[in-house]
């Protein structure tokens, strides 16, 4: 991948974060629905594998994954961990599996610099694998996993 650098990063991760969160939906587009994991299909590609990591009133933590089946074993890979703002309406990228999260990294608030290099790189990342998956056409909407619902006596 070329080495993207435009002049005022936080802008343009502003963009790119607002971009990437219609970009999920539009790939995903039950992603509100789905409980725990869903499988994402394109015909003669790689399965798209999503956890549902975290919710809350106003965020959903993903990670989004291609699977490869290698020796019997299932790899997903690039296993990138996402923070949905639904409020905000941005996704942001936490980390991915070969990259620490920043926070592990950038622990001293002086590297600010460094600390927008390095989420400027990680969402650029997630943005152009988005447009592929979308150019795919991988679709989830009939594949999300429901959790069964039990059904509890009633009480007097």
């Amino acid at each position: 991948m070329g080495y993207l650098n435009p002049i005022n990063k936080s802008i343009c991760l502003e963009q790119i974060c607002e971009s990437n969160f219609q970009k999920l939906f539009q790939l995903i587009p039950c992603l509100l629905t789905c409980k725990e994991k869903a499988s994402g299909f394109a015909e003669n590609n790689s399965f798209l594998h999503l956890d549902v990591i975290e919710r809350s009133p106003y965020t959903i933590t993903i990670e989004l994954s291609h699977s490869f089946s290698k020796s019997g074993a299932e790899l997903l890979e690039p296993a990138v961990k996402i923070r949905i703002y639904l409020d905000a309406k941005l996704a942001e990228v936490l980390s991915d599996h070969v990259r620490a999260p920043v926070m592990q990294i950038y622990k001293n608030a002086s590297c600010s610099r460094e600390i927008m290099n390095y989420k400027w790189r990680l969402n650029y990342f997630l943005q152009k694998w988005l447009d592929h998956c979308l150019k795919k056409n991988y679709c989830f909407t009939h594949q999300f996993i429901k959790i069964p619902t039990v059904s509890r006596p009633a009480t007097s």
